[in-house]
């Protein structure tokens, strides 16, 4: 077998792929990064003089919810520039077909963007949460929010340049809960470094690998634990894995299939051509 995806893999590959009945999808930041949005991981991924792991942290949000906003509402305000790129697309539309036929698809994403379910993705699991959600730091009310900006003190605000301002935006005009009679500060709906994931979407992403067939690893570097042993317990278990990346990765050898290259042009002639 080729580790540069040859085309007795992709017959190989479509062959079994025919034959499944539940179908999961694990997507990294490479996914998204086809359509421009930036990872804030490794080198070049500063925003302005912070560090990623500096900023999304819960101590960092009680020390300055101002700061951290204004980061989020950057990241927010650049994704809602952005649109979902082919691979996303033939994701759902794979989903679309299989689900006329009786058949499952899920997909358990790393990304906070929200793209899969632009492109029409119906069956999502946000492991890291949603730009696009809200938790009440007082009641815990977590709700979407798409609009743009999130509140009109951070209007024009979160430029990236190394010499930007900090807003300094005062608490009461950050983003708020909209729970009668709670009126709290709210944050990003996402998992923070440090803080553990969502028990209810564990136990849902359990279930769901637990009943798959056949894994498609997109765009993921399989370093970030949990989701990075996801792929490799499947191997393990016997279950068909298929890579889709720019590059190998630790675990590449304990999958069946890698195919080299964008997603955007390796997937939807795997998935979508006859």
């Amino acid at each position: 077998m080729s580790f540069h995806g040859s085309k007795s893999d992709s017959a190989e590959f479509k062959s079994l792929l025919s034959k499944t009945r539940n179908v999961v999808f694990l997507t990294g930041a490479g996914c998204s990064a086809e359509s421009g949005i930036p990872t804030f991981r490794g080198a070049g991924g500063l925003w302005r003089k912070y560090k990623a792991t500096e900023l999304a942290t819960l101590d960092a949000f009680n020390t300055n919810p101002s700061l951290v906003w204004e980061f989020y509402s950057y990241r927010r305000e650049v994704v809602l520039t952005k649109k979902p790129n082919d691979a996303h697309h033939a994701i759902a539309e794979f989903e679309k077909r299989m689900v006329k036929e009786g058949r499952e698809v899920h997909v358990i994403t790393q990304n906070v963007d929200g793209l899969h379910q632009t492109a029409g993705s119906k069956n999502v699991i946000e492991l890291h949460g949603s730009l696009f959600k809200t938790r009440c730091v007082k009641c815990g009310k977590i709700e979407e929010n798409r609009q743009s900006p999130i509140v009109p003190a951070l209007a024009g605000k979160g430029e990236p340049q190394l010499d930007a301002v900090d807003a300094k935006i005062p608490v009461e005009e950050l983003p708020r809960c909209s729970q009668p009679g709670c009126d709290s500060l709210v944050r990003p709906h996402v998992v923070w470094f440090g803080e553990a994931l969502e028990y209810k979407v564990l136990e849902k992403t359990d279930e769901v690998l637990e009943a798959c067939d056949m894994c498609l690893l997109i765009g993921t570097s399989s370093v970030v634990y949990p989701a990075a042993g996801f792929a490799p317990s499947l191997a393990d278990r016997g279950v068909p894995v298929a890579e889709f990346n720019l590059e190998e990765t630790p675990a590449t050898g304990a999958f069946r299939f890698h195919f080299h290259g964008p997603a955007g042009q390796t997937l939807p002639p795997i998935l979508l051509e006859e």
